[in-house]
């Protein structure tokens, strides 16, 4: 099994993130990786960018030293009925859309209003993923999140980088993975690249994946064809609604 697209990268847009695009997408042809996803952080993140930074994403091309760019974000949940710090007009317009709760955005709080922010989010119709859920500062009931992220067709993420600097992951990134398996749901797999050396790199990740042997068939990560069919079909969506 090999991951040929990485769908959550930030770039020196991000402001806590060292580098250019330009950076990101020739070490990302170096590493293997056909398409990746830029996802800076929404305006609510201290330093991260303005609204504007994402209403002009269409500037990059859409190939950089023969790897395929997503537009994209990693939008701040603000609040425990889960809006988040993109306004629906800007997420209409991007390629993949990534929501995710952040202690520096939110203050922690209990189980049930964490599991209530992730429920009420995943019913907006221009998020796509579910932003490093295994989080430990953010509980949640795993088995509901995943039950939702069926019903409105998102996609739960394991973080590479969650591994890395959110202590005490690993077993919730397992339960989530189980649960995704037991239930059908697909996956979505990021580095959370700060720095170009990262960008698909998910050692960590492809351990989990092989313990719990994960269907491939859940796995996006595998084939860009995946995310030509998703994005194509949430274009013609979009359109309709």
């Amino acid at each position: 099994m090999k991951f040929v697209v990485d769908t959550h990268t930030h770039t020196v847009a991000s402001g806590h993130a060292y580098s250019t695009v330009q950076e990101m997408a020739k070490e990302a042809s170096v590493n293997g990786i056909e398409m990746f996803a830029i996802t800076d952080h929404g305006p609510a993140m201290k330093g991260g960018p303005q609204l504007f930074h994402f209403s002009n994403l269409k500037v990059i091309p859409p190939e950089i030293y023969g790897v395929r760019i997503l537009k994209g974000v990693e939008a701040n949940i603000i609040d425990y009925n889960g809006n988040l710090d993109m306004p629906d007009e800007y997420l209409r317009r991007l390629d993949f859309v990534i929501a995710s709760l952040h202690d520096v955005c939110i203050e922690p709080a209990s189980k049930k209003e964490h599991t209530n922010a992730y429920l009420n989010l995943m019913k907006n119709p221009y998020v796509d993923a579910i932003g490093h859920p295994g989080t430990p500062k953010f509980e949640v009931d795993v088995e509901k999140v995943v039950s939702a992220a069926k019903e409105y067709g998102k996609f739960i993420e394991i973080n590479n980088t969650s591994f890395r600097v959110r202590a005490g992951c690993e077993e919730n990134c397992m339960e989530f993975a189980l649960e995704c398996k037991k239930q059908g749901v697909k996956i979505v797999c990021g580095s959370d690249a700060h720095i170009s050396f990262d960008v698909g790199k998910f050692e960590k990740v492809y351990n989990l994946l092989e313990k719990i042997d994960m269907p491939e068939e859940l796995i996006m990560n595998t084939k860009v064809s995946n995310f030509d069919e998703f994005i194509e079909n949430k274009r013609k969506r979009i359109r309709k609604g």
